[in-house]
């Protein structure tokens, strides 16, 4: 059960619906975000929502049989949209595109990327500056000053940022210099840096882990917003499993599924979700057949000269035609 509280309760109100909740078996979890308070209520208790809809300072309540509550589409008519600000939103019907190299590797890299977008009218562009490698000898990332250099150019043209924190340590320093902070597959389950994540006043994109269930997923994402934040978008981007054809299996069923499941938009990542860079584009186009609200891809001048993953980065002009295609496609989607 959750209930959602009327802005500015008074104490007594407030201390007679805990008692009233309480009383009937529910253990009480009190939820503040940037814009409501709830009340999560766990129990295995039948009780009818009329016991305490009447009660005063309750603006609505619902009913929530799944684990997962406040991520839950159980409760929530609309779809949540993620306003970035500069008519910048996703999950407003229309399919949002983010596109950018795996690695921020120097500024005349970035301008060209910015300068591709533009063309492609693409407001979002993606990229690391702590980069997660399975090698440690692998290109790291360019740190907080490529973070630094890379937002105020894209601030300068308009372009919105969407990159990945990998610690709990990250959060205050990358705050001011990012639009979206992604969390990675291998990050999916770091509940202290999900917690924190909760805290901040800005959207935050979870990567469905590496051997991750969908289930796993929605929990993530109630970790965030169980801690005040309720700006989070879920991405789907490959499972590992025995094939080995690609470097991972895209699930195309995750989409309509979590679609189902919860109100929060769906990003889709064909990039890691196959890794083979002449099959981005097929499995792009699927994932917005499927009804993802946004493709997530990678995009580099010279894919052969990328710092990282350059075998599953389009080049510009691959990625404008990827770009013209998802365009026409969005028009006609439901």
């Amino acid at each position: 059960m959750i209930i959602k509280l009327q802005p500015g309760i008074n104490h007594t109100h407030h201390q007679h619906l805990l008692d009233a909740i309480g009383n009937k078996g529910f253990k009480v979890n009190e939820i503040k975000t940037q814009t409501s308070t709830y009340l999560v209520c766990i129990g295995n208790a039948e009780v009818d929502l009329r016991t305490f809809g009447h009660m005063p300072g309750i603006s609505d309540i619902f009913h929530v049989s799944d684990e997962y509550k406040l991520v839950s589409r159980k409760w929530k008519t609309n779809f949540t949209q993620i306003d970035l600000g500069d008519n910048v939103v996703i999950g407003d019907g229309n399919l949002s595109i983010l596109a950018g190299p795996c690695s921020i590797e120097n500024e005349q890299q970035v301008l060209n990327t910015i300068q591709h977008l533009k063309d492609n009218n693409v407001k979002i562009m993606r990229g690391g500056v702590f980069k997660p490698r399975s090698s440690p000898y692998a290109f790291r990332g360019l740190g907080i000053d490529g973070l630094k250099m890379w937002y105020q150019l894209c601030k300068e043209n308009g372009i919105k940022i969407i990159t990945e924190v990998m610690q709990v340590s990250q959060i205050a320093d990358m705050y001011e210099y990012v639009d979206v902070f992604q969390v990675g597959a291998r990050n999916t389950q770091n509940f202290n840096l999900l917690d924190e994540l909760g805290k901040v006043d800005k959207p935050v994109m979870i990567k469905r882990g590496i051997s991750g269930t969908i289930e796993e997923l929605l929990y993530s994402a109630e970790y965030v917003f169980s801690a005040g934040n309720e700006k989070i978008l879920l991405c789907e981007r490959g499972i590992r499993t025995y094939e080995k054809a690609s470097r991972n299996t895209f699930d195309i069923n995750a989409i309509p599924l979590l679609k189902d499941k919860t109100h929060l938009p769906v990003i889709a990542d064909p990039s890691h979700g196959i890794g083979i860079r002449e099959f981005v584009e097929p499995i792009a186009l699927a994932a917005a057949v499927a009804g993802a609200d946004g493709i997530i891809y990678e995009t580099h001048e010279i894919p052969e000269k990328a710092a990282s993953d350059g075998q599953q980065a389009l080049n510009f002009a691959e990625s404008a035609q990827l770009i013209r295609k998802l365009n026409s496609l969005s028009a006609i989607r439901d």
